[in-house]
Parts: C-alpha cells; structure tokens; sequence
C-alpha cells in the first residue's frame, strides 16, 4: 500500500512507515491522513511500528504552503499534526524511529513522541529551530520536549534553538543511538522487532500510566492554544 509520499510495508511483525517525498519530507494534511491511517492498519496487524524517512532527511516540519496560505489553513494542520504526535506517544505498540538525516521543527517531535530513536551518523541538524525564526514553539511542543529531553539541554533546546548533531542528539535527549547511514534500517528494524516482543497489555498500560496525564491534558488545551496562534509556525 502507498501514497505519494507515504509508504506502508509489513515485515515480521513491523509495520514499517516510510516518508519520501523526495525533498524535505514536509508535513501536510495528506501526509497526517496517510500517517493515521497507517497507524490504524498497524494497531491491527503489527507488534511494534517503525518509523523512517527519506536518506538524509527525517522531516524538516511542516508543510510550508499549507502553514502561509491561510491562517485557517495553518491552524488545522498544526491542530491535526499535534494529535497525531499525541497518538504517536500513546500509542499501545512500541514506535521505533530511524532519524535517516534532518530533523527539524515537526520533524524533531516526532523523534520525541517515538519510543526509540536511532539516528544516522553524519553532518544532520536536529533541533526545534522555532526561537530561531522568530516564533515561538507550541505549546504541545513545549510537553513533548519537557517530557523527553534531558534537563540539562531543556532550556538550550527550546527558548534558545539549540540545534544539534547526532551524536549531541543523544545526550540531549532526541536520539537513544546512532548507526552507519548504511545500517540504520537495519539496525532500527531489528530494535523494532525486539521491542515488540514485549508483553503487550503490560506494555500498553505502563506506557499510558507514564504518558496519560500529558497527553490528556494537552488535548484538552489544543484548540484554545491553536487558536492564539497568529502567525504560522516554523518550518
């Protein structure tokens, strides 16, 4: 099953999601549909779910021509894009990600609403550049980066745009391992399959004893937090 840029394939129990677009991997309403949908199939037939873009390239956030043309536009797609990370962090079966490149803006909060993280060694920027471009990250941003990121780089990462490369990536909390840009898939792909072999009720619900409150209380507030928005946000 495909889409144009996002692609869907089963392997031992992993449902692995791959984006390509062949540029940055930008985040759209389509590709937020695809992602749902594909989160829906896995919930039915995978263990565990895999997450991967294209070589050099994670995402590098949101979908540009969506977030400055309309202010209905932008507020929709980043409402949408904040449940999806929700769900993401929630979600009952591990959720593995391999960092392929760049990850950027929506693309670094999927590395943190991710279960495990590995990223390719290289020259990659990974980072919430929000500050940087003069906006301020959301306030769903803010809970996934205080959840996830060390202490010691909160306040670098997020009021000071901090970015980082990979191997300072780990420290800080976006990335749990770093691997051969040749043997990432590989490598990310068995982590996945381990991972789900773990107990699956037990799995489910320790994960949501440790990420409930959070998440509930950050849905909650979604909508008014998106509504005061008035500019878009950052790519």
């Amino acid at each position: 099953m495909a889409d144009e840029t996002v692609r869907y394939e089963l392997i031992d129990k992993v449902a692995v999601i791959t984006l390509d677009d062949g540029k940055v991997n930008a985040v759209s309403p389509t590709v937020v549909a695809a992602l749902n949908k594909f989160l829906d199939r896995a919930e039915g037939e995978a263990s565990a779910v895999m997450l991967c873009g294209r070589p050099g390239r994670l995402s590098g956030g949101f979908d540009l021509s969506v977030m400055t043309g309309s202010l209905e536009g932008m507020r929709d797609l980043v409402v949408t894009g904040a449940e999806l990370l929700m769900r993401m962090y929630g979600f009952p079966r591990p959720v593995v990600t391999a960092c392929t490149g760049h990850a950027l803006a929506m693309g670094a909060l999927l590395l943190l609403a991710s279960d495990q993280r590995v990223g390719a060694r290289g020259d990659f920027k990974i980072g919430l550049n929000e500050v940087k471009i003069h906006l301020p990250l959301p306030s769903f941003g803010m809970e996934l980066a205080r959840d996830r990121l060390s202490k010691r780089h909160f306040t670098q990462a997020t009021s000071q745009a901090r970015i980082y490369d990979p191997e300072t990536a780990i420290d800080a909390g976006y990335l749990d391992a770093i691997e051969e840009p040749d043997k990432l898939i590989a490598t990310t792909l068995r982590l996945a399959s381990t991972m789900g072999e773990l107990p699956h009720p037990a799995f489910r619900e320790t994960k949501r004893r440790e990420r409930g409150a959070m998440i509930e209380r950050t849905r909650r507030t979604l909508v008014a937090d998106v509504a005061e928005l008035t500019t878009p946000v950052p790519q």
